[in-house]
């Protein structure tokens, strides 16, 4: 076989092989494809596994059955009550209609972006009919309801069904933050100023209401100290009494020995007195002298 043979054989062979390769496709599981022919339309399949379709001629667009998920970016709504919200949506939506989809969008990135502008559009307006607390309440739930209800009827005509619509974060902005913040605190710090106040306020009710307690208490203990203090002075004054009536000279006699103890209690060990002073007579004397020795009509000794 000569060369120039040889070369159209191997032309012919791979020109096969390229009819081939151009005819085949894959579907993968969770996966559909639309065949376009010379533009238009004129099929979609979702069996798995090897296809065919015409080589030159057809071209494949692959879009997924599986659910995707759109974040669009963060951005600020104005609330129903003037209150400024900064809010991040997400949804998730899935291609149901290849032929529409391909007709109105052809790309996932201008499905997202289209989807992007719906919800933006849809939680714009939901929100500003809504006041800021409301967000706080079971009313939240019926918002994206609404939200995701006009978002799929808008998404449907472009072969695609929205199943979720929800709010990944909804905070206020940080500056409204901050002054939300500086304000609790400002509150806080006056209610604890106002607690501070109530509780000195009933430390010093409680306190002199002790303090009344105590000296009533103090006061009737002392009143009934000095009438006890009184009874025992008049027992023992009578007790006295009748013992100076029974025996005069023991009653004398005892007498000196409470003034002894009480003189010489203080003093040092040595104290000067004269022989005839009567402070010292008992101690000259002794007991049993000083017994003997009548007494006068003054009731003295001699």
């Amino acid at each position: 076989m000569s060369r120039r043979a040889r070369v159209a054989a191997l032309a012919v062979v791979a020109l096969a092989l390229y009819l081939v390769a151009s005819s085949i496709y894959v579907v993968s599981e969770g996966e559909q494809v639309l065949i376009v022919r010379l533009g238009a339309p004129v099929g979609v399949t979702d069996n798995p596994g090897l296809n065919f379709k015409a080589p030159f001629i057809d071209r494949v667009y692959v879009t997924s059955l599986r659910s995707l998920l759109l974040e669009p970016p963060v951005e600020q709504v104005i609330m129903g009550d003037q209150k400024r919200l900064e809010v991040q949506p997400y949804a998730r939506f899935r291609i149901v209609n290849p032929l529409l989809f391909y007709q109105a969008l052809q790309t996932k990135e201008a499905a997202e972006a289209q989807l992007a502008q719906l919800v933006s559009s849809s939680a714009r307006r939901a929100l500003g009919q809504i006041p800021l607390r409301a967000l706080l309440t079971e009313e939240r739930g019926h918002v994206l309801d609404v939200i995701r209800t006009e978002v799929a009827a808008k998404a449907g005509p472009l072969g695609i069904a929205v199943d979720e619509v929800r709010f990944h974060r909804a905070d206020l902005p940080v500056e409204t933050s901050q002054a939300i913040y500086d304000r609790m605190k400002s509150e806080r710090q006056r209610e604890a100023k106002e607690l501070r106040a109530e509780g000195f306020q009933w430390a010093q009710q409680i306190q002199a209401r002790a303090d009344h307690d105590r000296t009533v208490m103090l006061s009737e203990a002392q009143r009934e100290a000095a009438i006890l203090r009184g009874q025992g002075d008049a027992g023992a004054n009578h007790a006295l009494g009748e013992a100076f009536s029974q025996d005069p000279q023991f009653y004398s006699f005892y007498r000196s020995l409470q003034t002894y103890r009480n003189a010489l209690a203080n003093s040092g060990p040595t104290m000067v007195v004269t022989p005839d002073a009567d402070f010292a007579r008992l101690l000259k004397l002794g007991p049993k002298e000083e017994a003997a020795q009548p007494l006068t009509p003054e009731g003295q000794k001699p």
